[in-house]
């Protein structure tokens, strides 16, 4: 028969064990894995509208500046050189790549949120958009580098520009905004024509349907001159 100290000692022994389960030290936040998205997946009900602050007005009439581009097919671009009826440059913040978070706060930004999903919106209309008389560029900040991945990714048929010097956003006094050293070109959309704006989209809300808003607006405006 057991000794009385040994059981009270057995049953004390057992009881810290489950205590210790119950209050395990939880990881530091550093090990924990920050929460990764898919950028093509649907954008959000609750983003933040963004609202005309102005910062575009001035655009309509404006010359295009002769500035070279690094496109994603590794040529340089300058768009006021180009000949088409139109060109409809479609200028979006920053694409993001699956698998990696969000910058901190995105969701917050008005208008920051969905650029994968307006890209892939142009993507499935591009040949509409031609059939109207347009050829279409992509435009970002980010460098050729990063284009290239989401371009391959998502299957892009158009060049998209790089405008990492800032010197187009400067030249055509684009807003910007800034987030973790980065700056941004907010979401906007210009229709060139002879070497001129003609047209700008200003704010873009919602992106992913924002292709066949402008799809609308050439099926209702005749070129320049035609």
């Amino acid at each position: 028969m057991k000794h009385p100290t040994t059981r009270r000692s057995f049953f004390r022994a057992v009881a810290g064990v489950g205590f210790a389960a119950m209050v395990k030290t939880p990881k530091p936040a550093e090990a924990q894995t920050p929460p990764t998205f898919d950028p093509s997946q649907p954008l959000p009900a609750n983003l933040p509208v963004p609202v005309d602050d102005g910062a575009c007005k001035h655009l309509p009439g404006m010359s295009v500046p002769s500035i070279k581009l690094r496109s994603t097919r590794d040529r340089w671009v300058d768009l006021s050189a180009l000949r088409s009826p139109r060109v409809v440059v479609y200028c979006y913040p920053r694409t993001g790549v699956p698998g990696q978070p969000l910058l901190p706060g995105w969701d917050a930004i008005p208008g920051a949120r969905g650029c994968t999903p307006e890209t892939c919106a142009f993507r499935d209309h591009h040949q509409d958009l031609q059939k109207l008389g347009a050829d279409v560029f992509g435009f970002s900040t980010q460098t050729t580098e990063y284009q290239k991945e989401m371009v391959e990714r998502l299957h892009v048929p158009f060049e998209v520009l790089s405008d990492v010097d800032l010197a187009f956003v400067h030249a055509l006094r684009l807003p910007t905004f800034d987030i973790e050293g980065m700056t941004l070109v907010k979401r906007l959309t210009l229709v060139l024509s002879r070497q001129h704006v003609e047209k700008v989209f200003y704010p873009v809300f919602p992106p992913d349907t924002h292709a066949t808003q402008v799809m609308e607006w050439l099926r209702h405006h005749s070129t320049p001159g035609s």
